[in-house]
């Protein structure tokens, strides 16, 4: 019985770990700044778009991220946070701590993307999803801040936009993204695990 029951722990561990590790769906992100955005692109410097499923749990940690990487670029940045909120939902749906956390940052924008308007125009799927573009418009970098679902900490991702802020070059354009599906109603639901 014992032997069985080992098994099933390690067998959920491993699963968990995968899990984990399994990035969700990126498009390709527009090599321009979509025209027909509503999202403010800063014409002095590169702007970061990030979108977010407001009930992601995987989605505190690229919120951490953010945080990190905005004391590290020193105001040479701007940023747009978009909450996607999927058709459907109710009017409330994105007041969750996450909104406020993203709200009580100094300096950062944040919109609510409803129906995910701004998110297809910018090709987003996974909540985390960031792009940064430059001063012209160009897209510099896509992918995601973290190294894992729900993991925070020294990753790729926050390396290349630091390198491309501060030094306007960087060994990486592109990251996995670790989130929720952003148009998923039911990640919401279990504030557990992010579904994939």
């Amino acid at each position: 019985m014992l032997v069985v029951w080992l098994a099933v722990v390690a067998g959920g561990t491993v699963a968990m770990v995968r899990y984990s590790e399994a990035p969700g769906i990126a498009r390709s992100a527009p090599d321009a700044w979509p025209t027909k955005s509503k999202l403010l692109r800063d014409r002095d410097r590169p702007t970061l778009v990030m979108f977010l499923h407001p009930r992601c749990p995987c989605s505190r940690a690229s919120v951490g991220e953010l945080e990190r990487l905005l004391a590290n670029v020193h105001g040479k940045l701007e940023v747009c946070v978009a909450f996607v909120v999927p058709p459907g939902a109710a009017d409330t749906w994105e007041e969750t701590d996450l909104t406020r956390r993203i709200g009580s940052l100094q300096g950062v924008r944040h919109y609510t993307d409803k129906d995910g308007t701004e998110a297809h125009l910018f090709g987003a799927e996974t909540s985390g999803q960031t792009m940064l573009y430059d001063s012209t418009g160009k897209l510099r970098f896509r992918g995601g801040i973290t190294a894992g679902r729900g993991h925070a900490g020294d990753n790729p991702g926050r390396s290349a936009l630091e390198d491309l802020v501060l030094r306007g070059e960087a060994n990486s354009t592109g990251t996995p993204v670790f989130g929720c599906a952003l148009f998923d109603t039911k990640c919401a639901a279990e504030e557990t695990l992010c579904k994939p």
